[in-house]
This record gives C-alpha cells, structure tokens and sequence, in this order.
C-alpha cells in the first residue's frame, strides 16, 4: 500500500477497525496447520509484546523456518529470583536456551515456535510481570538506573518509574482474553469494534514511545535518546524533582536525509506530585501531532523537531496544568556499568556481571540460575547496558554466590577488558527481520581486532564506547557511541565517530561503507593520530568530534 501525504498507513486502518488490538491471534493460535501468523495478526501481535520472525540461517529454496521472539515489559528491569527461574525455564523448554537481554532493561526469547507461543506468555504473566506493550505503538518498557551506588532517592525513582509504567499502561481486556483466558474477541463483537483506550483512544499512537529515568552524574539510560527523559534532581539524598527532556530518538533509513537521530530538548522543571500529568501530556502530544501517514517520519522526535521546543514545552503545560520552572543544574559523566562487587548505599553488597551483548547462556546462564534458586532475598536488575546486577546482597551471601561463580569459572573479577565492557549490539542476524549486517555474533570479533590496534599504539587502558546494529534503526544506540558501526550489507558497515562518553552529544557518519575486511587499514590511521594529537586526558570521542570530524566537513 502506497503511503502518500494525506494518506493513513495501513498500521493506522488497521487499529481504527480492531481498536482493542485482538485481530484474529487467539483463532490463529487456535488452528494446529498453520505454522505462523499471517496478515494483519503479524501487527497486532506487536502490542502483545510479540514479533514473528525466521530463522534466517535455515531459509531454503524460499522457504523460511518461522519463530517468535517474545519480549517481556519489566519496568525498570527489576526481577524476583523466582521471577528470573521462570525466564530461565521458558528460555531452557520453549526458546533456544538464551536470555537476550534488550537495551532497555527487558529479557527477549528467541526461537519459540507458534504453537508453544500463549503457553510462554501465560507463564510470564502467572509470575506477576507481562508482554503487554513491550513491543507497538504503545509506551514500551520504561527505564530506571539499576545501580544502587550513589544515592538512596534511586528507590525513589523507581517508585516513580513503576508509577509511568502503570498510567501508560493500554487497558484492553484482548491481551488476557487472548493469552490467560484463550479466547477469541469475535471480530463483529461491538466491543472489538467500538473500544476506545481511555488514554490513547482508539487508534493509539503512531509509532512507539519510549521513557526513561536517570540520576546524575550515571546516563546509564541514555537519557536523550528517549522521547521522554526524566533526569533527577537529587538534595542530600532527596528527591527534589525532574529535569524534563523531550523529543529524542534513533531510528532513522539510509539514504533518507528525512530521517535522522535526535537529542532529546530540554524544557524544565517540575516536582514529583506532577509526574504522571507529565508523562501523560506528552504522550498525548505525540498521539495528536504525530504523523500517521508516513511510518519513518511518525516519532515524537519529528513533532518536537519542527514545532519547536518552546511549542513543545507549552503544550506539555497546557495539557498537564503546570508551569515548568526552569531546568536545574546537572551534569553527567559516564553512562557505563560499574561491573563487580560494590556496596550499596545502604551498606549491602551488588554484584554487576557482564554478559556479552546481553546474550545470557551456558555456564552463566547455568550459574544466575542456581544462584536465583539458593538466594531467594537478593534481587535481579538489568541494565541498559545489557548486564546484570544482582542488588540486595547480605556479607554471608556474597561468599555463597562467589563460590557459585567459581564453580562454573566465572570470574568475579576483570571479567572483561574495557572495550568490550563499554560495548553494545542488537541481535541482527539470523533473527531480526530487518538486519542488513551481523551485529551480535560479529561485534566481539570486532572489538578484538580493535583492541589490537589500540594495544599496538598504547592505548590498551582507553575506554572506547563502540556499539554496533544490523540497521539504521539504531536499537543498540550506536549514533551516540565513540564508534558505531551500522549494517549496509552483508561484511558492509556505515560507521559513525564522535559520541561522547557522557552520552550528550551524537556522533556524525565518518565512512558511509566500510567493508569488514579493511577495518585496520581505516581505523588505525585515525587511532595513531589520535595519540599524538590528543590533549590531555581527551577521550577518542571527544577528539574525533574535535578534529577529525571538523576536518571532514572542512573538506566536503
């Protein structure tokens, strides 16, 4: 279907004519001779927290093996022990045996098949989490920072994340009609037709909307890249209130200049007894004014970025019935994880383990699992960063878990170098439907090569921030990164230099096409020159930006 001005995406006729998302996904489950979805269903499968996809690796003579990647919403990424067996299980008997965790603090399973597909989901929704909205036009899961470090108004926030997750929750009664009870919502039900979301109405938003909350000086979230950014103003432990940011994102198509990352706008201040007002203003902003006939121009970032921020932040007044103070002083200087043990700030221990690219599995996999059973006091956390953090640590637990750890050899210590701490990467292939390029499974490679041609020039102890995606959509962030590589084609990738390691600044395109094999031969040019024309502790990001990117534009 052709997408001209004026002219509603299917996406949008869709959601007018089954408001209440049901399609036909509960009779499809229902019929044994289909081993997938079809039509419509593929869409409204997305708000249930549900992509179809396809072995990729296995596609023959045209035929593609199909399999679901299912996503749970888990506000803030905090898990009960009990919680974390039950992923671990489905992952063991329905998935293949990982737990992919997502850049926004959620768990992804991987290869289950059609007919296991409502047994996955009911599961998760009998152990107190959901799917609902973890994919679609919808808010998605929203973020909060995992590390207990640095202050105790972090309880706060997250009280106050689970507050927005829960008033931006959609309210259609398909999701358990669908998936608790297995039922069908009949399509000529007046229900199914006539339903209208008290907060998104009946055609919901026109893209997906997503919330974040960080606290100075830790961007662990990546604030600005969130259509809402909620940044903490912290007094002697206290929440004082939020530094509202609005408008970022980080999809964008190659070789479509309509299309780009965007920085969240600052706009102000307000106090916490105004937060769900907030939150709820602006997703209505982006419900009325976003763009429901072009999908790839259908953000919040585009509506803020044309109007303006002043239009922006009038409106959120308006709809909220406040009046922004101006915005606080802060400042941010890292958005990385802090891996190891540490002691929280109310005197118990956490431990943050590294898991390469989020992908959970084998003995790491084998160990969280047996330390969820034996430790059922503490608590699971995931980061944006794609580790986990075990919180709530007593002393004579930490020495249990350490021996867990050290039965399957994980260490507890150094447990990675430092470029591949700071890195990042979507699934890609062979799963994503829309990758380019490999990410995951060629990211660690990658790095290595990097850290040879780092290590060869005396730049082995430099923190590097790299993240790569398999497409331009951006899901692993790579257009704030020092480096980001984003797939063009297979061993093809376009690769960005000058983000900074604050996570306040993006990165611009150095090489549009950079082939696998000549990554030495481009980069280490630029990382030997960086040594030498470097200030004093000036990191690669900061000098790319400075130099080498300036110089460029200088040229073009």
């Amino acid at each position: 279907m052709s997408e001209t001005p004026g002219q509603l995406t299917h996406n949008e006729e869709i959601k007018e004519a089954i408001p209440t998302l049901a399609g036909t996904i509960a009779a499809n489950l229902a019929n044994p001779a289909a081993d997938s979805f079809s039509g419509d269903d593929n869409q409204f499968l997305k708000f249930h927290g549900c992509y179809q996809q396809d072995d990729r690796d296995q596609r023959s003579d045209g035929k593609k093996k199909f399999i679901m990647m299912v996503r749970g919403r888990i506000p803030g990424g905090v898990m009960t022990p009990k919680q974390w067996l039950v992923f671990d299980e489905l992952a063991w008997l329905y998935a293949n045996n990982t737990l992919r965790i997502t850049t926004r603090q959620s768990i992804q399973f991987h290869g289950i098949v059609k007919a296991n597909l409502r047994l996955v989901i009911k599961k998760i929704n009998e152990s107190l989490l959901s799917t609902l909205a973890a994919c679609g036009d919808v808010n998605r899961n929203v973020l909060a920072p995992p590390i207990p470090a640095y202050t105790k108004a972090r309880e706060a926030v997250y009280r106050d994340c689970i507050r927005v997750a829960d008033a931006l929750t959609p309210q259609t009664r398909a999701y358990y009609a669908i998936w608790i009870d297995g039922f069908q919502l009949k399509t000529d039900d007046p229900f199914n037709q006539t339903y209208v979301d008290p907060l998104y109405g009946k055609t919901y938003l026109p893209r997906k909307f997503k919330v974040a909350f960080a606290i100075p000086p830790v961007n662990d979230v990546d604030i600005y890249t969130n259509c809402l950014g909620l940044i903490a103003v912290v007094e002697n432990d206290q929440l004082l209130g939020y530094n509202l940011v609005v408008g970022g994102g980080m999809g964008r198509s190659h070789g479509n200049k309509e299309t780009y990352p965007r920085l969240a706008s600052e706009l102000g201040f307000f106090t916490p007894d105004k937060l769900v007002d907030v939150a709820k203003a602006v997703l209505t902003i982006h419900r009325d004014f976003g763009d429901r006939t072009d999908r790839k121009h259908a953000r919040l970032k585009y509506v803020v970025e044309e109007r303006g921020a002043d239009w922006t932040c009038a409106e959120v007044e308006k709809r909220a019935g406040i009046k922004l103070a101006p915005a606080k002083p802060f400042k941010f200087t890292t958005t990385t994880d802090i891996l190891g043990w540490h002691q929280d700030v109310d005197g118990k221990n956490f431990f943050s383990l590294f898991v390469e690219n989020g992908r959970v599995k084998n003995e790491k996999k084998i160990a969280l699992r047996e330390i969820a059973g034996r430790f059922p006091q503490i608590e699971f956390r995931l980061t944006t960063n794609q580790n986990v953090v075990l919180a709530n640590v007593s002393d004579p637990d930490k020495a249990g878990i350490n021996a867990v750890f050290a039965a399957h050899k994980i260490p507890v210590e150094n447990q990675t170098t430092i470029l591949h701490a700071s890195s990042m990467a979507c699934p890609a292939l062979p799963t994503c439907g829309l990758a380019l390029a490999e990410s995951e499974r060629a990211l660690p490679g990658i790095i290595d090569r990097i850290e040879k041609l780092a290590g060869d020039l005396g730049l082995g102890s430099e923190e590097i921030l790299i993240r790569s995606t398999g497409c331009p959509n951006g899901c692993a962030r790579p257009y704030m990164a020092e480096i980001g590589f984003v797939g063009k084609a297979p061993g093809r990738y376009q690769v960005w230099l000058g983000g900074n390691g604050a996570g306040t600044r993006l990165n611009r395109v150095w090489k549009e096409t950079l082939k696998d094999a000549d990554l030495e031969k481009e980069l280490q040019p630029v990382l030997a020159r960086y040594t030498k024309e470097r200030n004093d502790g000036e990191r690669f990001g900061d000098w790319c930006a400075r130099v080498l990117l300036s110089e460029q534009q200088l040229t073009q």
